[in-house]
């Protein structure tokens, strides 16, 4: 059963607010998983970023709750980056927000966490790997690329079946001024937003 606040938050996210420009961005990732859903095939998306400590985690947690909403079996979601750094406290807190649980597993300088979106269901694993880490995916998935960067930086990620542009704004540009929570909880609703968008064309 997923957490209350979650669900309700996911009921409120307009999808009508959704540029058609990002739609067309969008259609290749439903076309994907609509393909794996057709075949029935475990549903495999790998969203990778620069530093894979903001938006590559954003989207990989809140797609996973969208999979589990919207009741798409055998779906796995992970995350990336070309280099690892450490799960930014910012975007904890901005899934936090939602209804997310989180917790800390290890106190390092790459903690790990693990973020709950339901009752009975495995948390997702949160912390700062490269795309192509042990814990990921190594063929038939999506390459999702959350930023522009990352996108320019690898233009062959193996063991992808399609590779996907969906670049986010950095919530980073505003790290440590007034505007930082409200920013970061902005974009993961803009995300959540997207994905929900994604999840609720997909024919069962």
């Amino acid at each position: 059963m997923l957490f209350n606040t979650i669900e309700t938050e996911i009921k409120f996210l307009d999808i009508n607010s959704i540029s058609l420009t990002r739609q067309n961005l969008l259609e290749p990732l439903i076309d994907f998983i609509q393909s794996k859903v057709d075949a029935d095939q475990a549903v495999e998306l790998n969203f990778i970023c620069t530093h894979n400590s903001r938006r590559s985690h954003l989207s990989q947690v809140w797609a996973q709750a969208l999979g589990y909403f919207y009741n798409i079996k055998d779906i796995f979601c992970y995350s990336g980056g070309t280099e690892s750094t450490a799960l930014f406290p910012a975007a904890a807190k901005a899934l936090e927000a939602s209804g997310f649980k989180i917790d800390f597993q290890t106190q390092t300088k790459n903690p790990l966490y693990a973020i709950e979106f339901a009752v009975n269901e495995t948390p997702v694993k949160g912390f700062s790997k490269t795309y192509d880490h042990a814990e990921n995916p190594k063929t038939a998935f999506a390459a999702i690329m959350t930023c522009s960067q990352a996108d320019k930086d690898c233009p062959y990620i193996p063991g992808a079946e399609v590779r996907i542009s969906l670049p986010f704004e950095d919530p980073k540009a505003f790290d440590n001024t007034p505007q930082q929570g409200e920013k970061y909880i902005e974009r993961s609703l803009q995300i959540a937003t997207e994905l929900k968008y994604v999840f609720s064309n997909i024919k069962q």
